[in-house]
């Protein structure tokens, strides 16, 4: 059967995080590999009332039968005000509802690439994001909002491959943990204009901020300059898998009203729609918790980085870096140039009994061996304090 399948399954690879994922079942192993949420801080009681809610007689009938493909229109009315909060202002035929911000992303790559197509992304950025973008045969180039590379450079390293669009994580981005500044956001988008090409915002950790003043998604800052929604190019991406449950699958995408449209016929021919009562179920819980239920996770993880950046500076050996996050669920490891992460995690497995992600899966040109990932969210700051501890005993040897 081999030879019967297309050429871009060549390039499709299994995630080393969802691998990973499958040691948390064993006894006695830390874990600082998925970036996931604590099941224990799930709003699970206002789950429970909202689901017996939508299957209730009032309900029943709408939550159990086909659905638009533009998603619930509710649940869209509230991210309508949600945008508006974060300064995007939108109406609700500017918003799709996809089944998790994960099929948002190969949408997008969908929509934008053809083979040989080049897509900016960062170095290192989202593996789920190459995951999804990879299937659709691009060429990936480093993109660098504060570096010195300018449009002209960017053009001539494609070699007459257009540019499609621009993809980043701006605030506390999987894996690094790096926000980029707003210096940073208003430089993208005179690159992007530059270009003509796209930019893709993945916001699925914009609510986790703990340090700092937020910052406005590009979306909003291009909006300030070019008056409505509609002049934009910039497209984002949200996500109820960070604040409320990421086993619901419901995710979102903002953006001009002609980039839904054709988002929208692909999810026609992809999945029809989202679960119709998973997203009357989130539509409750966020219209009845969201504004209490996402600040106590604030304060939960913002101890927990605080006790992983605390015992790294306790624990960690001289040549050893790492970030500092305002935000997230990550803190990013650059360990001595003659180390690899991934035989580090060999090692930390069978002595430590101790996982993370090494970080050269990230890196689009397989660099970046000297780096992992480690994640603080679904750790006490007990067991972060143990972790690192053991981390250090393994990088020690």
């Amino acid at each position: 059967m081999d030879q019967l399948y297309a050429t871009r399954t060549s390039r499709m690879k299994a995630s080393e995080i969802r691998e990973l994922l499958k040691l948390l079942g064993q006894p006695g192993i830390i874990s600082f590999a998925g970036g996931i949420p604590d099941p224990a801080l799930f709003p699970a009681e206002a789950f429970a009332n909202a689901f017996q809610n939508a299957l209730g007689p009032d309900q029943q009938a709408q939550a159990l039968q086909y659905s638009v493909s533009e998603g619930y229109a509710p649940l869209r009315e509230w991210l309508v005000g949600y945008m508006r909060g974060v300064g995007v202002e939108c109406d609700i035929d500017n918003i799709l509802i996809t089944s998790g911000s994960q099929q948002a992303l190969d949408y997008l790559g969908k929509l934008f690439l053809s083979p040989g197509d080049t897509a900016l992304v960062g170095w290192p950025t989202y593996l789920g994001a190459l995951n999804a973008f990879d299937a659709y045969e691009p060429r990936f180039d480093q993109l660098s909002v504060n570096g010195n590379r300018g449009a002209a450079e960017y053009r001539h390293a494609a070699g007459g491959s257009p540019i499609k669009f621009a993809y980043l994580s701006a605030d506390f981005a999987n894996p690094t943990g790096e926000t980029v500044d707003l210096r940073g956001r208003e430089a993208l988008l005179d690159l992007a204009d530059e270009l003509d090409c796209a930019v893709i915002e993945d916001g699925a950790y914009q609510a986790l901020r703990y340090d700092g003043d937020p910052i406005p998604p590009i979306l909003a800052l291009e909006q300030a300059r070019k008056g409505s929604i509609e002049n934009c190019r910039a497209i984002y991406c949200g996500s109820f898998s960070k604040t409320l449950s990421p086993g619901l699958r419901v995710g979102w995408v903002v953006a001009a009203k002609p980039v839904i449209s054709q988002l929208v016929l692909l999810k026609q021919a992809a999945d029809l729609h989202s679960s119709t009562i998973n997203q009357m179920a989130v539509y409750q819980v966020a219209r009845d918790c969201f504004d209490t239920h996402v600040p106590m996770l604030r304060r939960t993880y913002a101890a927990r980085r605080d006790a992983m950046l605390e015992a790294l500076s306790q624990h960690m050996p001289d040549g050893v870096d790492w970030a500092r996050p305002e935000g997230g669920m990550f803190v990013w490891v650059t360990l001595p140039r003659d180390m690899n992460g991934a035989d580090l995690l060999a090692q930390a497995l069978e002595t430590a009994k101790l996982a993370f992600v090494p970080g050269q899966a990230f890196y689009p040109d397989d660099t970046g061996a000297n780096t992992i990932r480690l994640s603080f969210s679904n750790s006490d700051e007990d067991m972060i304090r143990e972790g690192i501890r053991r981390l250090g005993v393994v990088l020690r040897a």
